[in-house]
């Protein structure tokens, strides 16, 4: 029987089920492994401070090398772009809604981010959301918000911000649609680099399982976040990085669009270029280059410089 390690949240439980359901239309029995994550127990920490790689990932990764599970199920958003050595992601689910959505507290009366009052906290842990918000609307207020799904929208009921920012997939996948008070807009406000799709992550010498994730990957998400992770990693993101990404169908096909901003949203690189769907990587490449050339590479010093003023330095 295989093992299938994910971690223990109620929406990672059920992403982590929709791949057991796949094996089993395969055939092929399963069973899940539960694992908390660096990401899971810190809490307390904004994640930008937290500021290692694979957060959300590592733990099962770790398993995952030492053959205690044979395959993980992710977020693609969480993963880094880097996989280690032996590892690959091999296939990807098809696509939920990739966008993000606005959640308001009943006590707010409003529909969008244009009907907050000033000075309204709202309440998200990425760096991305944040810039994006405050470039819209500087005269809101950002509060950190970490925790599970359930954990934020009950911050959000009881008052503690005014409105949360979250990714649309993980209130479908949890049927809290109800919640929802309006969608962002697609390409104005972009989402994480392959959010809303669940991530296959293999042993690269496992034949056996290349054969079942194969048959469980949807090629289209494949190459949209293909496109997507290239152009995230041409511009050396993480979560101490503003930058978002998406591929959307277009007049002749498809096109990337990507940003980056400072933490603060004043000062944005955005753009878009068709996708080569022979060649995904390229167009990330291409994507991050034209922003590189409109002050990308500046804004990423500014971010580094940031982040080193922040960190503890030896005495």
């Amino acid at each position: 029987m295989l093992k299938i390690g994910t971690r223990s949240s109620e929406l990672a439980l059920r992403q982590a089920r929709t791949v057991q359901a796949a094996l089993t239309a395969l055939g092929v029995e399963s069973e899940l492994v539960t694992f908390k994550t660096v990401g899971d127990k810190r809490l307390d920490e904004p994640l930008s401070s937290i500021g290692a790689k694979g957060l959300f990932t590592k733990e099962l990764e770790t398993a995952l090398l030492k053959k205690k599970i044979d395959l993980a199920v992710h977020s693609l958003k969480d993963l880094p772009t880097d996989s280690p050595a032996g590892l690959v992601v091999s296939g990807v689910l098809v696509r939920e809604d990739p966008r993000d959505v606005l959640v308001i507290s009943k006590d707010i009366k409003g529909q969008s981010l244009d009907d907050l009052p000033p000075g309204s906290r709202v309440g998200t842990s990425s760096l991305r959301r944040r810039a994006q918000l405050l470039a819209l609307r500087p005269d809101l207020e950002v509060a950190e918000l970490r925790g599970n799904v359930p954990t934020r929208l009950k911050k959000v009921d009881e008052g503690r911000v005014h409105a949360a920012i979250l990714a649309a997939a993980g209130l479908h996948r949890l049927d809290a649609r109800q919640h929802i008070t309006c969608y962002l807009d697609i390409p104005a406000w972009l989402p994480a680099a392959g959010q809303g799709a669940i991530a296959i992550q293999i042993r690269d010498a496992d034949a056996e399982m290349k054969v079942h994730s194969d048959a469980m990957n949807d090629p289209r998400t494949m190459l949209a976040t293909r496109a997507e992770r290239a152009f995230l990693a041409a511009l050396e993101g993480g979560c101490q990085v503003p930058i978002g990404a998406l591929v959307m169908r277009s007049e002749t096909g498809a096109a990337l669009h990507g940003f980056i901003s400072d933490v603060h949203g004043t000062r944005v690189a955005r753009g878009s270029i068709e996708l080569d769907a022979n060649d995904p990587e390229l167009s990330g490449i291409r994507l991050a280059n034209q922003l590189r050339s409109q002050g990308a590479t500046e804004i990423l010093e500014g971010l580094r410089r940031a982040t080193h003023v922040m960190k503890p330095q030896p005495e």
